[in-house]
């Protein structure tokens, strides 16, 4: 099983913040409990819910696939999180 994963949360508000980590669940406390390792972008804007997540095949895959998730519009990562569409394969 891959080390790396692809992640999304929910803030309050409804934005959807993306990012990739070795462990999903240690890295959304991190950005549950505010500072000093969660990102300054998430800071206040609690609480959060994971609402994606997927294992990549490694580091390189799983930063790609963030920068691609970052480009789409807010309409289609939704439906990312609800199962409509499926990630790109970046290999």
């Amino acid at each position: 099983m891959s080390d790396w994963h692809l992640y999304m949360v929910r803030t309050a508000r409804g934005a959807l913040y993306t990012g990739i980590t070795t462990d999903v669940a240690r890295r959304v406390a991190e950005h549950q409990a505010g500072a000093p390792r969660g990102a300054r972008s998430l800071r206040g804007k609690g609480p959060l819910e994971l609402v994606f997540s997927a294992a990549v095949v490694d580091r390189s895959v799983a930063s790609r696939l963030e920068w691609h998730l970052k480009q789409w519009p807010r309409s289609r990562k939704e439906a990312l999180v609800r199962g409509d569409v499926t990630l790109p394969d970046i290999v």
